[in-house]
């Protein structure tokens, strides 16, 4: 497809403001702010979007406008004047690429917590409490909906005077739309009928444009269809879409659902295991109705779905935000005719649930995402001479380093025990709600292949395999196994969940599911036994909750099949021992809380308890190299090349990597192996 007639790269006219093409990344917050404002680490991330072709990016997901909407997720503080110098920087970059940038404002409303912060109580137009962040709210006073309105003027002045294009405000389970939902029954002027709900946004809405004049973009992105039982139903958000319109909004970016609780949350978020563009449809009705831009963006994971929704006119601007994070450089690739070569959003979501996690976005697959300070998305060519590095193993940690060290432009071979590459991730994405994992690996092969490194299959390496080969570098990335190994008793009574997902291992009868992990691995298993029939699972965590390290937007999948399915649920309680009781198991567990045993009777046990590393070839190959397999951190962190020398007659440094390592994720892999061939 040419560019002329690619609906992506078309250019559009939003008010005044030329956009080079149609795509968008969505206002969203990565949490990379410091101390509220955008600094660095926040203008180089944007930078590198404006850079890979974007037409527009949206920062400060929800940059609150007032001291009592306290920060819930790295927020910047858009009511303090010290913002607008580093918005000007971040403007001033962005634009250099010829790329337009806004910013989304809001009060958080009852979405944070009034225990942090100033400890101000938390505003709404009534009391009230949310599910996800637990704080009870003042209702709103007179003198608050004044200074309030007036604190969104403020925020949007600074804005415009920091350089930027335009703002959008924040409609869609915070303060704004609070009051026009059918929920605020306030009887002031403030509540009741629609007119009167309208009266607090409008009147912001009317602050703002008097702050910002008439040449500043004034947005919304709104719930129109907040899809809950006493919500705000299509038919109204139509009518409230087309009221903003009149009252000088300049264009509508579309949300469908509410986000007060993790559940409802991953409904306007969609991860994987859904539908392309599940609301699309929505996002075309609006369109019809407004004389205003629309843009949308949830679950548009590839240029093929945007390219649809734009093809049908169900958007003017299309969001591909998430996939933006997998590849800032997706808009370059698309304009270069190199589709093929655009690292795909697999939709794990891991983005957004690292910020509540560890307190910062990170891509499940593409580490330089957030550290653009550090580590650069484009792979520079080595200073050095090319030099010939052995990979032991074609996992996630593996193929990333080969892909890597072969940009750089060296000889890389790969040893591949296995029939085909993946690694854990081949065994994380056996379930059918979870296959699209399978894309981090397949884009590596591809990338591999384009670069022409060796990928020997079937090859189980051992020492002299690897010294016959003659490397400058070997990288062992052969990751780890299954640890059945922890328990007092009964260890080879146990099975793994890798057993159950690979499909090894078919359970019958009564079975527990120990999780001594707290990520995926033992949730997904369980998921799947839960769908077999003859299957009734326990599923037993020594934590307090179910997979502290699955996240919120992963979660509500699995609750929903434990739920239906009736999984029993035993919190508190590890798994210390199993014996055989006839063709049964008796597994006993010991609770912390009571400091005492209990005992299940169960026909299987299935344990999840990490991976050990399979790290034989590595001790076996330490004495041969030059570096004894020792890594200097400081150089890793820095990603400085590897200098370290204490057996100076050999001829090749080793390394090892990802789970090989420790058992870690998927991320934590890819990272090792990205960091250490940057610097060969």
């Amino acid at each position: 497809m040419s560019s002329a007639n690619d609906p992506l790269l078309q250019p559009f006219a939003l008010k005044h403001l030329h956009l080079r093409n149609r795509v968008v990344s969505t206002s969203h917050e990565p949490a990379y702010s410091e101390g509220g404002m955008p600094r660095e680490r926040y203008r180089l991330y944007h930078e590198e979007k404006a850079r890979g072709g974007v037409a527009l990016t949206m920062i400060g997901g929800s940059a609150i406008v007032a001291p009592d909407s306290p920060p819930a997720f790295g927020n910047l503080h858009l009511y303090k004047d010290e913002a607008v110098p580093w918005l000007a920087e971040l403007a001033d970059a962005v634009h250099q690429h010829g790329c337009a940038v806004m910013c989304q404002l809001s009060h958080l409303g009852w979405r944070a917590s009034n225990f942090t912060d100033d400890w101000l109580p938390l505003m709404w137009p009534q009391r009230g409490r949310e599910h996800t962040h637990r704080s009870f709210t003042k209702q709103m006073e007179d003198f608050d909906i004044e200074r309030i309105v007036r604190q969104y003027a403020d925020a949007a002045a600074r804005c415009q005077a920091g350089g930027l294009d335009g703002v959008e405000i924040e409609a869609y389970g915070h303060l704004f739309d609070a009051f026009w939902s059918p929920s605020n029954v306030r009887d002031d002027g403030y509540g009741g009928g629609l007119e009167d709900r309208l009266r607090f946004p409008l009147q912001v809405l009317s602050a703002m444009r008097k702050a910002v004049g008439e040449q500043f973009i004034i947005g919304v992105r709104m719930a129109v269809d907040e899809d809950m039982r006493g919500g705000l139903g299509q038919e109204e958000g139509l009518t409230i879409a087309r009221t903003l319109a009149d009252h000088g909004i300049d264009f509508i970016s579309v949300i469908k659902g509410r986000i007060d609780t993790s559940e409802a949350l991953a409904q306007v978020i969609p991860g994987m295991g859904t539908p392309a563009g599940p609301h699309l449809q929505l996002a075309g009705a609006v369109r019809r109705a407004v004389p205003v831009p629309v843009m949308h963006a949830a679950r548009i994971s590839d240029v093929a779905t945007a390219r649809h929704a734009l093809r049908e006119g169900l958007v003017d601007l299309v969001g591909l935000t998430r996939p933006q994070m997998a590849d800032p450089h997706l808009l370059a690739k698309v304009a270069a005719g190199q589709e093929e070569r655009i690292r795909p959003c697999v939709g794990a979501s891991y983005c957004i649930d690292r910020i509540y996690i560890s307190g910062e976005a990170h891509c499940i697959h593409n580490p330089a995402t957030g550290r653009e300070s550090t580590i650069p998305h484009m792979t520079p060519a080595s200073a050095g001479p090319a030099r010939h590095v052995v990979i032991i193993g074609a996992g996630p940690a593996g193929l990333e380093a080969a892909r890597v060290c072969a940009e750089r432009g060296h000889r890389v071979s790969v040893l591949e025990a296995a029939d085909k590459v993946g690694g854990q991730v081949r065994v994380a994405a056996m379930p059918m709600r979870r296959r699209e994992l399978i894309g981090l690996i397949d884009w590596r092969l591809s990338e591999c292949e384009r670069l022409g490194v060796d990928i020997r299959y079937n090859c189980y390496a051992e020492a002299d395999d690897v010294l016959a080969l003659m490397p400058e570098v070997v990288i062992v990335a052969t990751g780890g196994i299954p640890d059945c190994d922890f328990l007092e008793e009964g260890n080879d009574l146990v099975r793994s969940t890798w057993e159950v997902l690979t499909g090894d291992f078919k359970p019958q009868g009564r079975v527990l599911v120990f999780d001594g992990h707290g990520g995926h691995q033992a949730m997904s298993c369980t998921e799947v036994l839960a769908q077999t029939p003859g299957v009734k699972v326990q599923l037993v965590t020594g934590e307090a909750m179910l997979g502290p390290d699955v996240g919120g937007l992963n979660m509500p999948p699995y609750l929903k099949v434990f739920v239906e399915r009736g999984v029993e649920q035993i919190f508190h309680h590890r798994l210390v021992g199993v014996r055989r009781q006839g063709a049964e198991r008796v597994a006993r567990l010991w609770c912390e809380a009571t400091r005492q045993h209990y005992e299940r009777t169960v026909d299987h046990v299935i344990v999840e308890h990490g991976t050990l590393p399979l790290d034989e070839l590595y001790f076996a190959l330490k004495e041969h190299s030059s570096n004894r397999g020792e890594l200097d951190h400081q150089a890793f962190i820095d990603i400085r090349q590897q200098t370290l020398v204490t057996q100076p007659e050999n001829a090749f440094q080793l390394f090892r990597i990802g789970d090989a390592v420790a058992s870690r994720d998927i991320h934590a892999a890819i990272y090792d192996g990205l960091r250490l061939s940057l610097a060969i």
